[in-house]
């Protein structure tokens, strides 16, 4: 692993990853990086247009393009979007060129964190109730995979990033 790696954080949409990763940022004194806004300020297209205009599969194609143009820099905190770690074979990548770090939540945390943000996240569009917990469920029956690769895995609800934060230290020594 590089001296100063890249950290990526990974999980399903709604688990905090941005939030996360900004409060790591500060804390290390790295630049921050959301792998979505970098992706909006390419296509210049916000991800509901994308997903609309051209696609998942065309996204998804952008989305590792420009995942893989970050990799040869080091010293940053990069949140991934949710399918990101899924796709393109960028889970081997990441864990290749960085430090992963899943904030896990149960499907339940995610549905009460997404309710009022359904229309923003194309992927959950015009879901609701029931509906939204089994697409949360299938989707995260499918990516579990991925996101139990991360080198750590910690409770996204009750975040602690001060815990957090040590742990990147001493994963790093």
């Amino acid at each position: 692993m590089p001296k100063s790696p890249i950290l990526y954080i990974i999980g399903f949409m709604g688990s905090g990853k941005t939030t996360a990763g900004k409060k790591l940022a500060s804390l290390i004194g790295w630049p921050f990086i959301d792998l979505d806004r970098k992706i909006e300020g390419h296509v210049e297209l916000a991800i509901p247009e994308i997903f609309s205009k051209h696609g998942e599969v065309w996204f998804r194609k952008a989305e590792s393009d420009i995942l893989r143009s970050l990799g040869s820099e080091s010293g940053l905190v990069i949140s991934t979007g949710g399918g990101a770690p899924c796709h393109e074979d960028n889970m081997s990548y990441m864990l290749e060129t960085g430090l992963t770090i899943y904030l896990r939540l149960t499907p339940e945390q995610l549905v009460s964190r997404l309710s009022n943000a359904r229309e923003e996240r194309p992927l959950i569009k015009g879901l609701k109730g029931d509906e939204l917990l089994e697409f949360i469920n299938e989707k995260l029956a499918q990516r579990e995979k991925w996101y139990c690769q991360a080198e750590i895995i910690v409770d996204g609800f009750d975040l602690d990033i001060n815990n957090l934060y040590s742990r990147i230290k001493a994963f790093l020594k």
